[in-house]
């Protein structure tokens, strides 16, 4: 119950709205299923149903095939009563065929908000000749055509701030203060991504990367400040601040607007370490900080075309801690050619730094990456995952699916065994609070003990069983010693 809504969304409708359309949205973030759009569909009667993945939101890149079902309802309900459908979004990009056989009228590739806007002008105009349109695929005279890409936006700072008064906002609050006690609503300072990361999700919004200024965010935070008296905010670009100075100018201006508001951002461990900032981050209120660190392997890291070290995600962690900003590890494990000694150097990194939270997942391979393309011929019979939390391995590798399942559970277990110890020691000494909270969590030091030799015994089964790995684990005691260590 983290939830957020949806940014990209609600900037196409903003961008609509300047140019003359009345825009309703159905935002389905609590809805139980895709059924709950017949009575808006009802009750709104529009021209037009534009499916609008938000693209600043990393679950809609991964392509899960319980939302791209969703899409195919809603296109089969509006095409019901007669109203054209547009769909953009990943999937749609990559399954322009399914979407097109199953209703959609076109699909909008990449950045949307100038192909929606001209492909409704067109529409509305019944001229349904969509030939001229950047971006856009469609069928013509039951010939698929695919346009060329439409080029990015530069000036990020002439969008209009995002249609929030069209979002009910109260539904987001009321999820967030009962479960977390505060208030975030999130927000994007860029677009795009200038690294090569070789399994990253291919941007929507190109491989350059484009900012909007400093001055325009703050703008626009003080305007969510005063309409909408949130607590925090979570910054949902790829890269938060990698224009050289827009960090420390930030910061000032921040405190120049005595605006004192906490936020999360994910950024790089290299950028971390440049130009002083992190601490500029603190100076500017920043709570949180994910990292990609992926791996402590530095081959692992190599093979992904990471771009960065394993000492500089130790370094950049002890800076961020020493600054009072809790840093957090997304981690991936599954990557072709990861063995037990490169699972066994990401386990101890964790443990070593003890983040303030980790997110694991295992390889995913997205269409448009060097990845996606190095392991597609064993993507036969599964290529999306249903839901988020699947956790298959698609492709062949050193362990079998099962053997990462459980291997996710086991770096959770032991992970937070390990910050349990950690945060005991720290209440025995002084140096934080004895409290309810902090007693509870550092409980987790033995309560985490049972399941973490569960799935440990777990995998080593699993590999056992392999007959390409038949040498693995044998000798219980060591192994569960090495990688305790």
């Amino acid at each position: 119950m983290q939830p957020y809504a949806p940014l990209g969304t609600i900037y196409a409708a903003a961008v609509l709205r300047e140019k003359g359309y009345h825009v309703s949205l159905w935002d389905p973030m609590f809805a139980n299923s895709a059924e709950e759009i017949k009575p808006v569909i009802s009750s709104t009667q529009p021209d037009a149903l534009v499916i609008y993945d938000d693209g600043f939101n990393y679950l809609t890149k991964m392509c899960l095939t319980n939302m791209r079902e969703a899409a195919f309802e809603m296109c089969r309900y509006a095409n019901q009563k007669g109203i054209p459908v547009f769909v953009a979004g990943s999937d749609a990009a990559d399954h322009y065929e399914k979407y097109l056989d199953h209703g959609a009228a076109a699909v909008i590739r990449g950045e949307g908000e100038a192909t929606l806007n001209e492909v409704l002008d067109l529409c509305f105009q019944d001229l349904n000749d969509f030939s001229s349109i950047d971006g856009l695929t469609f069928r013509q005279n039951n010939k698929t055509i695919v346009n060329r890409p439409r080029e990015v936006l530069k000036n990020l700072d002439e969008i209009p701030f995002p249609a929030w008064d069209l979002v009910d906002v109260d539904a987001y609050r009321n999820a967030w203060i009962k479960n977390h006690g505060y208030f975030s609503m999130n927000m994007s300072t860029t677009r795009g991504c200038p690294f090569k990361c070789n399994w990253c999700a291919k941007p929507i919004y190109g491989n350059r990367y484009n900012s909007r200024s400093p001055e325009n965010v703050v703008a626009e935070i003080k305007l969510l400040k005063e309409k909408y008296h949130h607590d925090h905010i979570w910054f949902c670009d790829d890269i938060f601040g990698l224009k050289p100075g827009w960090v420390n100018r930030f910061a000032d201006l921040m405190n120049e607007s005595n605006i004192q508001i906490k936020f999360k951002i994910q950024s790089r461990v290299d950028l971390l370490l440049q130009e002083n900032n992190i601490a500029a981050l603190a100076r500017a209120g920043c709570e949180n900080v994910w990292v990609g660190a992926e791996s402590g392997s530095q081959k692992i890291l190599d093979a992904m075309d990471k771009g960065t070290k394993v000492e500089q995600i130790k370094e950049a962690t002890l800076l961020l801690k020493k600054h009072k900003i809790k840093p957090a590890f997304f981690l991936q494990f599954g990557y072709p050619g990861e063995t037990e000694e490169d699972i066994k150097k990401t386990i101890a990194m964790v443990m070593e730094l003890l983040p303030d939270d980790v997110g694991i997942s295992v390889s995913y391979p997205l269409p448009g990456t060097k990845f996606y393309e190095n392991v597609k011929h064993e993507l036969k019979d599964k290529a999306n995952w249903t839901d988020s939390d699947e956790l298959a391995l698609m492709f062949r590798n050193t362990y079998p699916s099962e053997y990462y399942k459980h291997l996710h559970r086991f770096v959770h277990k032991k992970y937070r065994r390990h910050q349990g110890a950690d945060l005991f020691k720290k209440m025995i000494s002084g140096n934080i609070a004895v409290s309810k909270q902090n007693v509870k969590r550092a409980a987790g030091f033995i309560y985490h003990i049972p399941g973490e030799w569960h799935h440990w015994r777990k995998m080593r089964a699993i590999a056992a069983g392999d007959t390409n790995q038949a040498h693995y684990f044998m000798d219980t005691a060591k192994s569960a010693k090495a990688f305790d260590e």
